[in-house]
């Protein structure tokens, strides 16, 4: 789990096909004050893993967010490479299934072993935060958005993955179905002042969703269209402190301690 540090626990989402030189400028803008930078489908997809390697340059710790979602040999292989690409931590889709997962969390560590660096985290996405019950009935699935995030998670840590990404909504259930040592990234936050245009459905404000037991959280556009982004990140530093603090003050009545 991440440390006490606000800072450590804010993931900065580099979600823009912009100039590679753009996206740099946000990295070094910002790299005082987020913990990491998530690179996506859109940036890698323009940039590839070049990107990967001059945010890493520039001091950057990075979550690769592709969704990895295949069959099980082609996700281990590719999970191979994204070792070798330097991340800090990465992610596949949970509807791949637990062969597919299990045999990711193999290959990863045999690779990082290869390699000798740091194993990087492995995380399972499982309910987009674009989705509510309403697409899930559409998709075929009879559960609702968190039973369905909870079924998932619990067969990510039965493959060996370190965590999963979910919904701020679904992390007290997750929590108290999965134990302390499971990590929780939670996209979709957003701080008080809402952005308009939003596709997410299912969001919540950093503080709530760390107190309720998020390790991470993915912030996005409350920083970036912000009129100061620094002063954004460091607002939402500050949620993320708060949280904890309430978090901790929770758990104060016999709920197991903050790792």
């Amino acid at each position: 789990m991440a440390s006490e540090s606000g800072r450590e626990r804010l993931i900065f989402a580099l979600d823009m096909a912009d100039d590679v030189e753009d996206i740099l400028g946000w990295v070094r803008l910002l790299s005082d004050h987020v913990g990491m930078f998530k690179i996506g489908k859109e940036a890698f997809t323009c940039h590839g893993p070049s990107l990967v390697a001059k945010v890493r340059d520039a001091g950057g710790r990075i979550f690769l967010d592709l969704k990895y979602h295949d069959i099980p040999a082609t996700v281990a292989r590719a999970s191979e490479a994204a070792v070798g690409l330097g991340v800090s931590m990465f992610n596949v889709h949970a509807l791949g299934g637990v062969r597919m997962m299990k045999d990711t969390a193999d290959a990863v560590t045999k690779r990082a072993e290869a390699l000798a660096v740091a194993r990087p985290v492995v995380l399972a996405v499982t309910v987009l935060t674009s989705l509510d019950g309403g697409d899930l009935a559409d998709m075929g699935f009879d559960r609702s958005p968190g039973d369905l995030a909870v079924r998932l998670a619990g067969l990510a840590k039965k493959a060996g993955l370190d965590g999963v990404v979910a919904s701020a909504h679904e992390v007290a259930p997750l929590r108290q179905s999965l134990g302390d040592g499971f990590i929780i990234v939670t996209p979709g936050i957003r701080s008080a002042a809402s952005v308009h245009g939003d596709d997410q459905k299912r969001v919540q404000t950093a503080k709530d969703a760390v107190r309720s037991g998020a390790d991470y959280v993915v912030v996005g556009r409350p920083i970036r269209t912000a009129g100061n982004p620094v002063e954004a990140a460091r607002a939402i530093t500050e949620e993320i402190t708060e949280g904890l603090r309430l978090r901790r003050a929770g758990n104060d009545g016999g709920r197991k301690a903050l790792p």
